[in-house]
């Protein structure tokens, strides 16, 4: 009966007689009133001993059990009234987490599907944005579970610690730990798939404890097919009636084992494949992000180091080990930026102010951007416009 306590919301009612199977869509209380969060828009069963509810004589006399099955849920924000659609959300689809209050003006429009198994049990999730944060006291009686997560679309903002933010993409393929301090802020219309193993499980296939987690499982040899396998299975949820409930039950197990076939075939290849490349990656990111962060800010006069580093949601310290792994420097990297951008819209303006060109470009001194301009690429502006469009009537540009 474990089980049954964490698959149903509090406030469901169950009633059956000694049976074999249940069909829970005439045992659950269907209500929209707040603390009756109902399941919805699927037939579900559900099988199980029922060695721990029934007297010892009473079980002598029936057949064994069948082998468990799965369960097929799906729910949304949509099924509570507005006034209690947060609340209703956060207690029927994040029980191990604490879901944040999403701003007054944005609403909250999210879909969960479940597939759960004995062991396991594998989610799809659309949402609009919002942020959720480890929350120990909601994990007291729940499983020693860890997640494998796809994302599917989106983006998703970790932060595993103060002054340490991630950005992790569409395809991004992770191991996560909820009992792990952090905080996840996903972008609108994100969509993830996840798998949720015992912990136990996850230890003897990898061969140690990975401490700390997440870890980015994308580069290992079986991500390809572990990523195909958890689309397909979304898709197949979405299609309840493509499949019977053994069926949804073999695929589960199937997804499982191959989840379990590539955690062992990255413990044996070495889990992180090396901290230095793991590094590399880090500070790749920041840089990426740091990067998309001047292209839209290089107008501004007063950007510098610290607003580069707050835009890309990292430290200063951080940002500045992120360029100097590619021989850079942050404000190098920003006026490089800003003088392709300038030489660009020379190239494409017949009539050039140099003064007005040097403000558009983030320059507050036209002296000096015709300096830096000359240093980095042999000429003043006002003579490399006047080459480009001498070029331009023979198609060519002049190089840089």
């Amino acid at each position: 009966m474990a089980l049954i306590a964490r698959v149903f919301p509090r406030g469901c009612e169950i009633k059956a007689r000694c049976g074999t199977l249940w069909d829970l869509s005439l045992l659950i209380g269907i209500s929209g009133k707040r603390g009756k969060a109902p399941f919805w828009g699927q037939h579900l069963v559900f099988k199980t001993s029922l060695a721990n509810i029934m007297p010892s004589n009473t079980m002598s006399a029936m057949p064994a059990p069948a082998s468990p099955s799965c369960i097929l849920e799906c729910i949304s924000s949509h099924d509570a009234e507005p006034q209690v659609r947060f609340d209703s959300w956060r207690e029927r689809a994040h029980q191990w987490v604490e879901m944040l209050p999403p701003s007054p003006d944005a609403a909250l429009d999210a879909e969960l599907r479940m597939l759960r198994g004995a062991n396991s049990f594998f989610g799809s999730m659309r949402s609009s944005a919002y942020e959720t944060r480890a929350a120990p006291h909601r994990l007291t009686h729940a499983p020693d579970m860890v997640i494998l997560t796809l994302v599917q679309g989106g983006e998703v903002l970790h932060n595993g610690a103060p002054g340490e933010q991630q950005r992790i993409g569409a395809g991004a393929l992770g191991l996560y730990d909820p009992r792990k301090l952090g905080s996840y802020r996903w972008d609108h219309n994100s969509r993830e798939a996840f798998l949720a193993l015992p912990r136990s499980d996850v230890l003897l296939a990898l061969g140690c404890d990975p401490d700390p987690l997440p870890v980015g499982l994308e580069r290992g040899a079986l991500a390809p097919a572990l990523t195909s396998q958890f689309n397909h299975l979304t898709l197949l949820m979405r299609q309840p009636h493509a499949l019977d409930t053994e069926e949804f039950a073999d695929l589960l197990e199937n997804t499982r084992s191959l989840a379990l076939l590539m955690l062992r075939n990255l413990g044996r290849n070495g889990l992180k494949v090396d901290a230095g490349r793991e590094d590399q990656d880090l500070d790749a990111g920041r840089r990426t992000a740091a990067l998309r962060f001047m292209e839209q800010e290089a107008h501004r006069h007063d950007l510098d180091a610290a607003a580069v580093a707050h835009g890309a949601n990292c430290s200063r310290t951080r940002l500045y080990a992120a360029f100097a792994a590619r021989n850079e420097t942050v404000m190098g990297a920003l006026r490089e930026l800003r003088l392709q951008r300038a030489k660009g819209l020379i190239e494409k303006t017949p009539r050039l102010h140099v003064g007005s060109l040097a403000w558009r470009c983030g320059f507050s001194d036209q002296s000096g951007f015709s300096k830096l301009f000359r240093s980095r690429f042999g000429m003043l502006p006002s003579e490399w416009h006047q080459r480009t469009w001498a070029y331009s009537s023979h198609g060519d540009t002049p190089q840089s």
